[in-house]
């Protein structure tokens, strides 16, 4: 490798060792067996590189996704499978990973939480949302993320984003909150109102029988006179 590819390979081994914040220029050259002066020939900055190098991080955790996905399923899977089977098969596999790559993922949310303060970090994150998008609806409904088209990338992989970024949240405070692939389709499925009332549950105001006609109240008595 040459020294761009080292630097990078270097940043990244940071992102994971030290984290977003803690890392310094000289961590990624005594990472990289670079200089100081290849960061800024390279990248120009070392806040560039660390953007790229954090990008690149969470593209291997995509990759590492789909090739565990690929190898519990090689022939993609049977299309005609209902999406909430497939999406509690696959998001319990992308919660597995989640694991192996959790200071990836804590450096990510240190970095999310600076963006009000870095116009160009922000930018970079505003770029990656589509291409993020596109790529969690094609992990999870098994296909080609470029067959994923923009309305279904939109509204499907927003969610699924959403998804990723509660996780990390609730990951970085307590990896036992977690809730499971299982518990989200539950979640979903009383959202959407399929699902039956729980045995002890109460009847609401509106669930009370009402009788056809109210018993008119007894009539005051007349005043004397």
């Amino acid at each position: 490798m040459g020294h761009r590819e080292d630097l990078l390979a270097g940043a990244k081994r940071c992102i994971e060792e030290k984290g977003w914040s803690r890392t310094t220029a000289r961590d990624i050259v005594a990472a990289s067996g670079a200089n100081l002066a290849s960061i800024g020939y390279h990248y120009g900055s070392k806040d560039a590189l660390m953007r790229e190098a954090l990008f690149a991080a969470m593209g291997d955790w995509a990759d590492d996704v789909q090739r565990s996905l690929e190898a519990d399923d090689p022939a993609g899977g049977d299309q005609d499978t209902e999406l909430r089977e497939r999406f509690e098969a696959r998001w319990t596999r992308v919660l597995e990973l989640f694991g192996k790559h959790q200071a990836m993922w804590q450096s990510q949310l240190e970095a999310i939480l600076q963006v009000r303060h870095d116009p160009e970090l922000r930018a970079a994150f505003g770029r990656a949302q589509p291409e993020g998008r596109q790529g969690l609806v094609g992990l999870i409904h098994g296909i080609d993320e470029r067959d994923v088209d923009e309305e279904t990338s939109r509204v499907m992989g927003s969610f699924y984003m959403t998804l990723v970024s509660g996780m990390i949240v609730q990951m970085a405070i307590d990896p036992e909150l977690m809730p499971s692939a299982h518990d989200l389709v539950e979640a979903m499925r009383r959202i959407v109102g399929d699902a039956p009332a729980a045995p002890d549950a109460l009847p609401t105001p509106d669930a009370l029988p009402i009788p056809d006609a109210l018993p008119a109240p007894d009539a005051p008595a007349s005043p004397a006179g």
